[in-house]
């Protein structure tokens, strides 16, 4: 097995290589879905609008992605990996932003 695959199951706690793959393939397809939706919101709204509005909606798009991230985890059956991976980001970022 390739090293690259057996350094992802030591850091993500996975029994086999076939469980990276599938977490790699829930990453694109959450990766890929999110950007076609934010694409989707932007055509909607229109070209012209604000600063704001820009912000607004790559943080709304932030938020779809945590969501579909969970979701596609659970269909592909991997939903504790991503639960806990989920608990692991947001206690990184919000313990940032307690300094």
């Amino acid at each position: 097995m390739a090293k690259w695959i057996e350094k992802l199951k030591t850091r993500w706690g996975v029994k086999n290589g076939w469980q990276v793959l599938i977490i790699l393939i829930v990453f694109a397809i959450t990766g890929s879905s999110t950007a076609k939706i934010t694409a989707l919101i932007f055509d909607y709204t229109g070209r012209d609008i604000s600063t704001l509005q820009t912000v607004g909606i790559y943080f709304l798009g932030f938020l779809i992605y945590q969501v579909l991230l969970i979701t596609v985890g659970a269909i592909f059956g991997q939903f504790t990996f991503f639960w806990n991976f989920e608990k692991r980001m947001w206690g990184r970022m919000f313990k940032v932003f307690k300094r």
